[in-house]
């Protein structure tokens, strides 16, 4: 509030003398619309940070290694222990403005159970979990070589621009409430997609079809398969209600539901399982891959080619996080299937997708932004892309967490879990490993009602007391 904006408030001052001389339901309705234009404010307004990068070391970002290095050998050098080189500069900033970004959002329908229409200050776990489902959909659908054609488009998050933009919506939000009327949003242009020409364009069509897809699926919607709606729906049964904060294991079930209980056709070919006590059952997820007739677990499966998100929640040390797990952390990122890890530091939740030495590399769910209509054809798809980059200290990294990875298929989990068996090895020091993986079946219990108690959980809740940092560039040294 004090970036130069003491005019701004002289403004409210004499808005709110208006407001008295209304009736008590116009007033309470202000009430309301103040709160969602604050919510903006306080989410959107922050100081200019910029994220740096060196040019001396690799970048990781979910399994791809980039190097800032102009000579194109130091790149290939650097980056040989990488499974895939990814390239430049350029390269790494296309592909990460391409992950999918979920943020807070508000003036959506309301939540079930409530009459919230935003999850600004206790959804960033449930937005990091969307983070890192997306994440899965785009491996499942697209590839993990997909980049969207316009994510070097993207302009900067500057605060300047922002933050003009954010105080222009505030007070004209509240003097169109005076007039009763809602002010318009022209928003960002819409791009239509070309479906014409040869099989290139035809194919480059399919992917945006299915970019756009993904992002309904995601939407703020009730209708929307993966949405913040049908989370907290599911959350419910968890004891969990809108405004309560989550951690990251209970999401890790909140997501599991949400797949199992898609109903549209194109979510059929995936699944997902949540390991128990740090431990994933071979057999449990071998037999997720299959795909059985509806009521008939004991006849043959009619095929073993189902997708398979592992989600596995684990604790990398006490209060803190142990140091001898960062370099197990950096080898998780570093594996092409990994689909990043939801947590975050203390009382912030954050999507981790890479790291360059000793900094993790995540994107922030932290920024309100309006509710977009998922359901129109054409709708705008900038604000769920990020071209903004944030790091932090491995050590700032809260040790609660839960690890996603993606399995295409049986023959794709055999491999996976003999290369993660060498991940996990523990070190000399710390002497047992973050998860293992174990033959035949778990014992089933009811989760639920182990998921209750808030003692089990470390939320990752907003400090109103800090102020936060919302990236504008990210500059190499």
């Amino acid at each position: 509030i004090q970036f130069g904006c003491k005019s701004r408030w002289d403004g409210f001052n004499s808005l709110s003398v208006k407001m008295e001389n209304k009736g008590t339901d116009e007033v309470e309705k202000l009430k309301t619309k103040f709160l969602s234009a604050w919510h903006n404010v306080k989410y959107s307004w922050a100081l200019k940070s910029k994220t740096y990068f060196s040019r001396n070391s690799p970048v990781f970002l979910l399994g791809k290694c980039y190097h800032f290095k102009a000579e194109e050998s130091s790149s290939t050098e650097a980056c040989a222990a990488s499974p895939a080189t990814g390239g430049g500069v350029e390269a790494f900033r296309r592909d990460f403005a391409s992950r999918l970004w979920l943020t807070y959002r508000e003036e959506f329908p309301a939540l079930p159970g409530s009459s919230l229409t935003s999850d600004c200050g206790w959804g960033c776990m449930l937005r990091a979990g969307q983070m890192m489902l997306a994440q899965a959909l785009v491996l499942h659908f697209l590839g993990r070589d997909w980049t969207w054609s316009e994510s070097l488009s993207l302009q900067p998050l500057d605060t300047e621009t922002w933050t003009t933009t954010a105080a222009k919506r505030l007070v004209a939000s509240l003097e169109a409430s005076l007039q009763g009327e809602r002010p318009s949003d022209p928003g960002p242009p819409l791009h239509a997609l070309g479906a014409h020409g040869g099989a290139e364009e035809a194919d480059t069509h399919l992917r945006e079809v299915y970019h756009r897809t993904l992002v309904s699926w995601l939407g703020d919607t009730p209708q929307a398969q993966l949405g913040v709606h049908r989370l907290v729906e599911l959350g419910l049964a968890s004891g969990k209600q809108a405004g309560d904060w989550y951690g990251p294991a209970v999401v890790a079930h909140i997501l599991r539901k949400a797949v199992e209980k898609a109903t549209d056709p194109g979510l059929a070919g995936i699944t997902s399982y949540v390991s128990q006590d740090c431990t994933v059952y071979s057999a449990d997820v071998m037999d997720s891959h299959r795909s059985w007739l509806a009521g008939d677990a004991d006849a043959p499966p009619l095929s073993d080619t189902r997708a398979v998100i592992i989600l596995v929640p684990v604790r990398l040390g006490g209060e803190k996080i142990n140091p001898e797990y960062f370099n197990f952390v950096k080898g998780i990122l570093s594996l092409e299937y990994c689909i990043g890890i939801i947590g975050g530091k203390p009382k912030q939740a954050c999507y981790f997708v890479g790291f360059q030495d000793d900094s993790l590399i995540y994107m922030d769910p932290h920024y309100c932004q309006s509710f977009v209509d998922v359901s129109t054809s054409h709708f705008p798809l900038q604000s769920y892309h990020c071209p903004s980059p944030k790091k932090m200290p491995f050590s700032k990294m809260d040790p609660s967490c839960t690890i996603g990875f993606y399995s295409r298929n049986v023959q794709d989990y055999e491999r996976i879990s003999q290369e993660l068996s060498k991940v996990l090895q523990p070190s000399a020091k710390e002497k047992y490993p973050a998860f293992t993986f174990m033959q035949g079946h778990r014992r089933d219990y009811n989760l639920s009602a182990a998921l209750t108690p808030e003692k089990r959980e470390w939320p990752f809740i907003r400090d109103p007391r800090t102020t936060a940092a919302t990236s504008g560039d990210f500059v190499l040294l």
